[in-house]
């Protein structure tokens, strides 16, 4: 897949969904599991206010697992939109994918385009949405977010990393390293609209 030469301008933030926006429960399963991260509503109004288009992408193997249907994470979505809606906060989408290469459903056990760290889910929100994924950030807590943005074309945020880590085994470093998505949100709201004209930092 490549990244459309055509790209429109709107300018978008994907943010991966587990550690990023909610604590990561290790493949949840239940809304009675959904804990919104502290800062993330805040982090969100921020971006929308600054203009930023705001997506999830998120790898959702319990669906090939056999944990949820995805009727199930579909509610589980809904639940979430509403927290954040109570605090003020909203998405523009959530695209997930349902694939694992080892699934135990067989209609879901696939090699895909749209599991991380391929960027699928980013290319299709693009062609979608118009975005401009030269002019976008991928946010992610895990090297597979920083490949998926790297391979859309993306600039990177690394949410939570230890930096002595980062780039280590032949993984691209991120743009930014950041505390947490308040700090990968003040970042991006001071980015300049061309990738070229910014220089990369870390987080203190």
């Amino acid at each position: 897949m490549t990244v459309p030469a055509d790209a429109p301008g709107r300018r978008a933030v994907f943010l991966d969904r587990d550690g990023v926006l909610i604590a990561d429960a290790h493949h949840l399963r239940s809304v009675d599991q959904l804990r919104v991260l502290p800062g993330v509503p805040e982090a969100l109004v921020r971006l929308r206010a600054a203009g930023w288009v705001l997506i999830v992408a998120t790898n959702q193997s319990v669906v090939a697992r056999g944990w949820v249907s995805e009727e199930e994470l579909r509610h589980v979505h809904r639940v979430l939109l509403a927290m954040l809606r109570e605090r003020g906060a909203s998405l523009d989408a959530i695209y997930y994918c349902p694939h694992h290469p080892e699934g135990a459903v067989p209609a879901y056990r696939v090699v895909c385009e749209c599991r991380k760290p391929n960027p699928g889910m980013l290319l299709r929100a693009a062609a979608e949405l118009g975005l401009d994924l030269s002019a976008s950030v991928m946010v992610g807590d895990a090297a597979s977010d920083v490949e998926t943005g790297r391979r859309a074309g993306c600039r990177t945020v690394l949410v939570r990393a230890d930096a002595a880590e980062t780039g280590a085994g032949g993984t691209p470093a991120p743009d930014y390293i950041a505390a947490d998505l308040d700090a990968a949100a003040a970042w991006i709201v001071a980015l300049p609209r061309h990738p070229g004209s910014t220089a990369g930092g870390r987080d203190g």
